[in-house]
C-alpha cells in the first residue's frame, strides 16, 4: 500500500502543502485537446461515415451501417422486464425517490400588473431536445441514466436522446433496463468525444440536440468543453471527490470505507479526511491499511489515495468547516454528532451528507437529490444538475399605452446617454398618441 500524505493545519508549511493537494491533477493535457477537436472537425465534416469509423477503431465493432447504431426499443423494454425482481425493484425505487425530489424543483411561469396596466412575467418552457452521455466501458451506471434523465422528463423536455458505448458490442442489460425506467427516446450505442459531436451536430443517424449532460471520461468531458456554444452543457465534470469532516465519534472503518467508495472510481479521483483528532486518524489510516487488501478495486483506490488523498489534522470542527469551503468538493460529508450546527457555514459544496449514518452512497443511488455535482472546486459557483437545467426563461414584457408612455422618457434619456438615438426615437414613439396603431392606408 502506498502512503497517503498527512496535513495540519498547525505546521508552517501547510499552506503549500495544502495547495500543492489541490492543484494535483489539475493541468489540462493538450495530447487530449488536439485529439478531440480532430475527432469533433471530423465528425462534423463527415457524419455517420465517421461516426462509424471511430466505432470501428475505438469500441472494436465493425458495425454495418449507421442505423445499426441505434438500441430496438423493444430490447429496452425487454431488459426491464427480464431484470431479477431484486434489481428491478432497487431501480425503480431509485427512480420513484429520483422522481419525487426532482418534481419540488420544477420551475412555472409567473408574471403581474403594475397599476398602468403594464404585464411583466416569465415563461418557462422546456428545452426541446436533449443528450445524455452514459459511460461504459471500464464500468456501467444505470445510476447515472436515472439521475440525469429523469430530471429532464420531469423538467417537460420533448425528446431525450441516450448514448453510452458498447466496446466489442456489450451492452450492460441494467442500463438499457435503467433507459426504459427513465423514458429515453432512443438509445445510441456510441461514446466518447465522437458521440458528444454527433450530438451536437447531429447526423444523417443521430439528431443534434440542445443540451448534453452527463458524464464521462477525459476526451468526453473536453468534447463538452469546446462545443459548449454549439449546445449547452450541464458542466464540464472532473474527477469524483469526497471530503469527510468527522468528529472522531464514527466508527474508523466506516470513514474508511467512504473515502474507499470514491476513491475506487479512478485513479485521479480525490478522497480527503478532517478530523481535530489526531488519534481517530491513526485509526482511519490503520483502517485503510487493513481494508484495502480486500476491495475489488484495491490498485484504483491505493493509487488514487496515494496521488489525491489526504488526512488533514485540523484544529476543530469549524476551522475544519471553513477549509471545507476552500476546497468546495463535490461530496461532503459532516460525520459529527451535531451536523445541523454545521450546515449553516457550509457555503460551497455540490451535496452534503448529515451525520454518522448518511454515507454518499446513499446520494450516488437512491437518496433522491442528483448525483451529478460540481468538481474540482467549482462548487463556488455551480450547482447539482436539476430540473432546471432543463428549462428556459423567457422575459415577457407588454405595455399597455399609459405604461409606453412612463417607460418612453427613461428609455429615451439612457439611450441617448449611450449615444444610440434609433433606441431612443423607438421609445419617444410611443410616447405621443395612440397614431402608430394605425396602418398606412388609414
Amino acid at each position: 500500500m502506498k502512503s497517503i500524505r498527512r496535513l495540519a493545519t498547525s505546521d508552517a508549511d501547510f499552506e503549500a502543502r495544502f495547495a500543492a493537494l489541490l492543484d494535483a491533477g489539475a493541468a489540462r493535457d493538450p495530447q487530449v485537446e488536439k485529439i478531440v477537436a480532430d475527432i469533433i472537425a471530423d465528425i462534423r465534416a463527415r457524419g455517420d461515415a465517421a461516426l462509424l469509423e471511430y466505432t470501428r477503431r475505438l469500441d472494436g465493432r465493425d458495425v454495418a451501417d449507421a442505423a445499426s447504431l441505434r438500441v430496438d426499443a423493444d430490447r429496452l423494454v425487454r431488459a426491464l422486464d427480464d431484470l431479477g425482481a431484486e434489481q428491478r425493484e432497487a431501480l425503480e425505487f431509485a427512480a420513484g425517490r429520483i422522481r419525487d425530489y426532482h418534481q419540488r424543483q420544477r420551475e412555472e411561469s409567473w408574471s403581474y400588473r403594475e397599476a398602468d396596466g403594464t404585464l411583466l412575467g416569465q415563461q418557462i418552457t422546456p428545452l426541446d431536445r436533449v443528450g445524455v452521455y452514459v459511460p461504459g466501458g471500464k464500468a456501467a451506471y444505470p445510476s447515472s441514466v436515472l439521475m440525469n434523465v429523469i430530471p429532464a422528463r420531469v423538467a417537460g423536455v420533448g425528446e431525450i436522446i441516450m448514448t453510452v458505448p458498447a466496446p466489442q458490442g456489450e451492452l450492460n442489460p441494467l442500463v438499457l433496463a435503467a433507459a426504459s425506467a427513465a423514458g429515453v427516446d432512443a438509445v445510441f450505442t456510441i461514446g466518447g468525444a465522437q458521440a458528444v459531436a454527433a450530438l451536437a451536430h447531429g447526423t444523417d443517424t443521430v439528431p443534434a440536440v440542445d443540451k448534453i449532460v452527463g458524464p464521462g471520461n477525459a476526451y468526453v468531458a473536453e468534447a463538452k468543453r469546446q462545443l459548449f456554444g454549439v449546445v449547452g452543457i450541464d458542466m464540464v465534470a472532473g474527477p469524483s471527490e469526497i471530503l469527510v469532516l468527522c468528529d472522531a465519534h464514527t466508527s474508523p472503518d466506516w470513514i474508511a470505507m467512504d473515502l474507499f467508495s470514491q476513491a475506487e472510481h479512478d485513479e485521479q479521483a480525490r478522497a480527503i479526511l478532517l478530523c481535530p483528532d489526531a488519534a481517530f486518524i491513526d485509526a482511519v489510516a490503520s483502517a485503510v491499511e487493513r481494508l484495502l487488501p480486500g476491495m475489488e478495486r484495491a490498485a484504483v483506490i491505493d493509487a488514487a489515495l496515494a496521488a489525491r488523498g489526504a488526512f488533514i489534522h485540523v484544529r476543530d470542527l469549524e476551522e475544519g468547516v471553513a477549509l471545507a469551503n476552500r476546497i468546495a468538493p463535490e461530496h461532503l460529508e459532516l460525520a459529527v454528532d451535531d451536523p445541523q450546527a454545521l450546515l449553516p457555514q457550509v457555503r460551497h459544496a455540490g451535496a452534503v451528507f448529515l451525520g454518522h449514518h448518511t454515507p454518499e452512497a446513499f446520494g450516488d443511488y437512491c437518496a433522491g437529490p442528483n448525483h451529478v455535482l460540481p468538481t474540482a472546486s467549482t462548487a463556488r459557483f455551480s450547482s447539482p444538475l436539476g430540473v432546471y437545467d432543463f428549462q428556459k426563461r423567457t422575459s415577457v414584457i407588454g405595455c399597455t399605452p399609459c405604461g409606453a408612455a412612463r417607460l418612453a422618457t427613461s428609455a429615451a434619456t439612457l439611450a441617448r446617454g449611450e449615444g444610440l438615438t434609433a433606441h431612443a426615437r423607438s421609445a419617444e414613439l410611443r410616447a405621443g398618441d395612440d397614431a402608430g396603431k394605425r396602418g398606412a392606408g388609414d
